[in-house]
């Protein structure tokens, strides 16, 4: 097949187009962010050594032209926030008190629907598990590898390789345990790692994704994967931030290994441990791709954000995917305040 260039030529303009606009945005950014500023310095510095040399006074900062300054800076900012989250957020809360076709209040009535309709409970039911097991098991086992790998040899490698699903998108790693789960009919040879490992121990292969509740469980297990690096990285920096002292002490009083991870080492990593708790609750509220990728939301494995697009998107009924939008903020909102107080009795105490 010969290349016809006139034909593709649309398409390398287009590329051509992005490129520019790739170019621009990127130098537009350098100027504003180190050659203005730069200049501005050596300004301000040829004006010192100047009033240095001449013994005039040091010329003073302007309050005012500095306030204006620092609101250059920020209006970029200010701008991409309003433009991007409170304008779509005071939309969206507007959009949930109205129809299908937005052009009639209907006060809570999409609210309402939400706790009646029962797929919906289902779906909320089901982030609820995920809200509760995400968070714990993947804490749980990224403070088992950070207490088992802390000073073992080829902790690095080890802390790599156990850091590493971090680095594969979710939708990437939902692709990967779906051949994991993958399931081909009685009599063929089975390809999914847990059903040929279930064959060799002599029972029958299932379709996993298909048997609820079972299937959100085996969900759980990708995010589980994913975030137990993130876990592990955090922990394993604030174990190794206990002063060597403290730990030397509990050793000279005979405490036993058990009795050092309790009364030692679980203390010392409370703030890290709520930060990687909260951190994982708020990113399991969110939690879309791997579902979407997996199951599309069908078998009962639906959760608040893959429901969300799908009354919006799919259904024809922005009302009810702004609801359970609306709602999933409120969710997220008291865990928010949670870690900023938390964060700030830290910065006081």
């Amino acid at each position: 097949m010969e290349f016809d260039f006139a034909e593709e030529q649309p398409k390398f303009l287009m590329l051509m187009y992005g490129l520019i606009a790739f170019v621009a945005v990127v130098g537009g950014l350098l100027l504003l962010l180190d050659v203005v500023p730069a200049w501005f310095a050596r300004r301000r510095e040829a004006q010192l050594i100047a009033a240095s040399a001449s013994g005039a006074p040091l010329p003073r900062r302007r309050k005012q032209r500095e306030g204006l300054f620092a609101l250059f800076f920020l209006l970029p900012t200010l701008l991409l926030l309003t433009v991007g989250l409170v304008v779509p957020a005071i939309r969206t809360t507007l959009l949930s008190f109205m129809d299908a076709d937005s052009s009639n209040w209907v006060g809570l009535h999409n609210y309402s629907w939400m706790f009646s309709e029962d797929s919906i409970i289902r779906v909320l039911v089901n982030t609820l598990v995920w809200v509760i097991l995400v968070p714990l098991v993947a804490t749980s086992f990224g403070l088992l590898y950070a207490v088992l790998v802390d000073k073992a040899r080829l902790e690095a490698v080890a802390k790599s390789l156990i850091f590493l699903p971090m680095a594969i998108s979710f939708v990437g790693a939902s692709i990967i345990w779906k051949f994991v789960y993958a399931y081909r009919g009685d009599g063929q040879e089975q390809i999914g790692l847990l059903n040929q490992i279930v064959v060799g121990l002599g029972g029958e292969p299932k379709q996993w994704l298909l048997e609820s509740p079972l299937n959100t469980i085996l969900l759980i297990v990708i995010m589980v994967w994913i975030q137990a690096g993130f876990a592990m990285v955090v922990l394993s920096a604030a174990i190794k931030a206990i002063p060597a002292d403290i730990v030397e002490a509990a050793r000279l009083d005979g405490v036993s290994p058990w009795q050092m991870f309790w009364q030692i080492t679980m203390p010392s990593i409370r703030p890290a441990l709520i930060v990687v708790v909260v951190t994982l609750s708020i990113a399991t509220l969110k939690v879309f791709d791997i579902v979407r990728t997996a199951t599309n939301g069908n078998y009962d494995t639906g959760v608040i954000a893959n429901a969300m697009y799908d009354q919006a998107f799919r259904y024809g009924q922005p009302g009810q995917g702004s609801a359970l939008a609306v709602f999933l903020f409120v969710l997220v909102i008291p865990i928010v305040i949670y870690q900023i107080r938390n964060l700030r009795q830290q910065r006081e105490g």
